[in-house]
C-alpha cells in the first residue's frame, strides 16, 4: 500500500510542551508549571450566561462570521483600547479560539513560496500554519539582552523580495515579553516601505503589567495590512470555551470567512453568548485576575534573585523564561530531570523554536501556593547541581 499520509504532515515536528505534560499525569504529587492556562474559573456571571443560552434553546447555527451582537461588542471593545474601529459587519470574525484565526489568516494570505517572518521564541502553532499554508516560514532569533523584543536590524536583515508576512507576538508566548509603542514604531517604515501584510497576535493584550498594551493596529498605516487577532481565552478564563476573532481589512476577512465557512460553520453558539456577556460586564474580573497574575510574576522574580537564577524581568502573558545556560545542560536534559527528581515539569525552551535552547518556560497561571512549594524545589536543584 502507498503511504496515505502527505509528507508536509510527517515532516513537521509534534508540540514540544505535552511530552511532559504526559508524564506529569501520572506521576504522584507532581506539580506542573507548564500549562498555559489560568487556574481562575470562568467568572460565575459568564458562565451563567451560558448557562442561560443553552437553557432558551439557543442552539442553532450562528451565521458564518459570529452572533451580530458580538461582533459589535468586540468592535466597541478594540475602539475603547486601541482607537481604532472596525466594522462589525465586514470587518470582524468569531474564530474557534484565536488558533483558528492564525491558521485562516495563513491560509487566506499565502501563496505557495511565499515568505513569513516569525520571531522566535514564540507560540507554537506560527510555523506549523505557515507550512500547511504552502508558505515558507523565516525565523528570527529574538535575544534575551533585548529583552525578546523584535529590533529594526533584525527584521530588515529577514526581509526578501518574497516576504508576504509578519506575525508579531506580543505579549509573548513563552517570554513575557512586550512591545511598547516606541518599538513597533520603528517597525512601522519598514513594514510599509517592503509592503508587508501582519498577523498580530494579541491573546494576551489584557495582560500586560508595565503599562497599557499598545497594538500596532493603532499607529497609521497599520490597520490596512494587519490582521488583528485575539480571543477570550487568557484575560476571561475562557480556554475550553474556545472561542477567539479577526478583525482587518473587509477585503482579507471576507476570504477567511469563507474558509471558516467551509471548515467549521461557525464557532459554538453558547460561547458565543457568554462572550458578549465577558466584554460587558468582565472587565472587573479581568482587572482582578491580572492584579494576581501581576503579584506572582514579582514573587517569582524576587525567588529567582534569591536562588540566583538568571530571568530577565517580563511585563506580559503569565509566563517567565529564565536561562539555564550556567548548568551546561541542554533545556530538555534539565527539564526531564528536574521531573524526574523533584516533581517539577517545566516546558523546555526549545519548544519554541530553536533558539529557546538555554531556557525553560516556567507558567505562572498557579496558586501561589503551588508555586511556593515548586520553588522550593526547583532551589534544591539547582543548588544540587551547583555543588
Amino acid at each position: 500500500m502507498r503511504d496515505p499520509i502527505a509528507r508536509k504532515v510527517t515532516e513537521l515536528k509534534p508540540s514540544g510542551i505535552r511530552k511532559f505534560f504526559d508524564i506529569v499525569s501520572e506521576m504522584k504529587d507532581a506539580i506542573s508549571l507548564g500549562v498555559g492556562e489560568p487556574d481562575f474559573d470562568t467568572p460565575w456571571h459568564i458562565r451563567d450566561e451560558g448557562i442561560y443560552s443553552l437553557e432558551k434553546g439557543r442552539t442553532f447555527y450562528t451565521s458564518n462570521s459570529g452572533l451580530k451582537e458580538l461582533r459589535s461588542e468586540i468592535s466597541k471593545y478594540v475602539e475603547a483600547s486601541q482607537g481604532i474601529n472596525y466594522d462589525p459587519v465586514s470587518e470582524v470574525l468569531i474564530t474557534v479560539g484565536g488558533s483558528e484565526a492564525i491558521d485562516l489568516a495563513c491560509r487566506a494570505l499565502l501563496n505557495p513560496g511565499d515568505e513569513v517572518i516569525v520571531p522566535e521564541p514564540s507560540y507554537v502553532s506560527y510555523v506549523p500554519c505557515v507550512i500547511m499554508a504552502g508558505g515558507v516560514p523565516v525565523t528570527v532569533d529574538l535575544k534575551e539582552e533585548n529583552e525578546f523584543r523584535l529590533q529594526q536590524s533584525e527584521l530588515e536583515n529577514a526581509i526578501t523580495e518574497k516576504t508576504k508576512l509578519l506575525v508579531l507576538p506580543y505579549p509573548n508566548n513563552p517570554t513575557g515579553a512586550i512591545m511598547e509603542k516606541e518599538d513597533l514604531e520603528r517597525l512601522a517604515d519598514l513594514i510599509i516601505k517592503n509592503d508587508i501584510y501582519i498577523i498580530s497576535d494579541e491573546i494576551y493584550s489584557e495582560l500586560s503589567y508595565k503599562e497599557k498594551h499598545v497594538s500596532i493596529i493603532s499607529l497609521p498605516g497599520m490597520k490596512e495590512r494587519t490582521i488583528y487577532i485575539n480571543g477570550f481565552s487568557k484575560a476571561y478564563a475562557m480556554t475550553g470555551w474556545r472561542l477567539g476573532y479577526a478583525c482587518g481589512p473587509e477585503n482579507i476577512l471576507k476570504e477567511m470567512t469563507k474558509l471558516h465557512q467551509f471548515c467549521i460553520m461557525c464557532a459554538p453558539t453558547t460561547s458565543q453568548y457568554a462572550a458578549i456577556e465577558a466584554l460587558r460586564h468582565g472587565q472587573r474580573d479581568v482587572d482582578e485576575m491580572r492584579e494576581a497574575y501581576n503579584g506572582r510574576r514579582r514573587f517569582l522574580m524576587h525567588e529567582f534573585k534569591e536562588m540566583g537564577l538568571k530571568c530577565f524581568e517580563p511585563y506580559g502573558a503569565f509566563y517567565v523564561f529564565p536561562s539555564i545556560k550556567e548548568f551546561g545542560m541542554s533545556s530538555e536534559d534539565f527539564c526531564t530531570e528536574l521531573l524526574k527528581e523533584k516533581k517539577v515539569a517545566v516546558v523546555p525552551g526549545t519548544a519554541f523554536g530553536d533558539c529557546g535552547e538555554g531556557f525553560v518556560r516556567i507558567s505562572y497561571a498557579y496558586s501561589i501556593d503551588n508555586l511556593k512549594i515548586a520553588l522550593e524545589r526547583i532551589r534544591e536543584f539547582l543548588q544540587e547541581r551547583r555543588g
